[in-house]
């Protein structure tokens, strides 16, 4: 980490809404000041999210640190506390909680760096394998982790109430649709089908968001991560276990909070269905087969047929397009936030383009076609991708 640098914004560059709130911040700072090294003539923005947190970044003598500002009466930290020691646990590279305050909901944490994942890609150049496959090795890491009964399950009722903000929001509040009886059942056969698919993977922890823009850019090279010692065993019985811990050369993770017990395909669905950036196909599936070929390779429950695999990965990664169109419109029309609708159209485009390949889904197709009053083209049904 650097030096405290020597001129920052002034303490006046970090807005407060509420009077009250910025009065508990500074006696929460006043009180963590002394021990922890903060410079408060150095605290500044550092990024905001979807949701009400917020976070500042701040210089102590052995470098920056960040705080989190989460009101508790709309954000509750007891997630991201438990899911960092989780994901510590497995040695992945998180923040650390290093000072917490519970009931007001300001908690300073260790800093990984400025650079996410995303800032360091060029959308317009060839996409960074080596920074994707760092990326799966993360993630493999992760799901080694897993056990049962830490995290929230991702079950049925959580996949349907996740399904339903897209006629909620997208269909009904953003595009003005009154939803009829059969528009009604076309919704629910798809989203039973939807469902039926995904609750037929095996559990493991899933991130919930895992892409470019959670993950923290290493400050060396990149690389891969190694993979499991050999003749380990996995909870599954496979022939390995958890990999060693990263050194700081590995990608950080962020954003956690919401992290669930559920189908393995869902993060590797985040990871190469973007909400923010589009690769072809071809590099998708690349990417994705390295993934399945390490995950059995480390005794993960992905089976043994890729097809089948990645037929389990496109209707996941259905049901987050689904979910995140529901979202970003809610977080235009209800929260403010504008700027998330405008990546709808690559949305849209993986909800077309997935249910073009299955029979059970064109009834879905019709619908949002209609809505978005797109001419279908006539797309043949599913043929399993083979692996190399």
């Amino acid at each position: 980490m650097s030096s405290t640098p020597t001129s920052f914004p002034s303490p006046a560059a970090v807005a407060w809404a509420d009077p009250s709130r910025q009065a508990l911040f500074e006696q929460w700072f006043a009180s963590v000041q002394d021990a922890q090294g903060l410079s408060h003539a150095t605290l500044r923005l550092a990024s905001a999210d979807a949701s009400f947190r917020r976070y500042l970044r701040v210089e102590t003598a052995q470098g920056s640190r960040i705080i989190m500002d989460a009101p508790p009466d709309k954000e509750n930290c007891q997630p991201f506390v438990h899911v960092a020691r989780l994901m510590e646990a497995a040695g992945l590279k998180v923040p650390q909680v290093l000072a917490w305050d519970q009931s007001n909901g300001f908690m300073l944490l260790s800093d990984l760096g400025s650079m996410t994942m995303m800032q360091v890609i060029d959308p317009n150049a060839a996409p960074p394998l080596g920074l994707y496959l760092q990326a799966v090795d993360t993630l493999l890491q992760w799901q080694l982790a897993s056990r049962p009964g830490e995290l929230p399950p991702y079950d049925e009722a959580l996949l349907r109430r996740e399904l339903e903000l897209f006629p909620q929001w997208y269909l009904t509040e953003h595009r003005k649709v009154t939803i009829d009886a059969d528009m009604r059942k076309t919704l629910d056969e798809a989203f039973a089908c939807i469902i039926q698919n995904n609750l037929a993977w095996p559990s493991v922890y899933v991130h919930r968001d895992f892409m470019p823009r959670n993950l923290m850019a290493p400050t060396l090279p990149t690389g891969c991560g190694p993979l499991p010692p050999e003749g380990a065993v996995s909870p599954w019985g496979g022939p390995a276990a958890k990999l060693s811990a990263p050194p700081d050369n590995h990608l950080g993770v962020l954003d956690f909070q919401d992290a669930v017990y559920g189908p393995i395909t869902y993060d590797i669905a985040s990871l190469m269905r973007d909400a923010f950036l589009s690769w072809d196909e071809d590099f998708c599936l690349d990417v994705t087969i390295r993934y399945w070929e390490k995950a059995r390779k480390a005794g993960l429950p992905v089976g043994d047929d890729f097809g089948e695999f990645y037929r389990g990965v496109e209707w996941m990664g259905l049901q987050r397009h689904l979910k995140v169109a529901g979202i970003f419109a809610r977080l235009t029309l209800r929260d403010g936030k504008p700027q998330y609708l405008a990546d709808t159209p690559r949305f849209i485009g993986y909800i077309r383009s997935t249910c073009a390949r299955y029979r059970e889904l064109k009834p879905l197709l019709r619908l949002l076609e209609t809505v978005e009053g797109i001419a279908s083209a006539n797309i043949l049904a599913y043929n399993k991708p083979q692996a190399r």
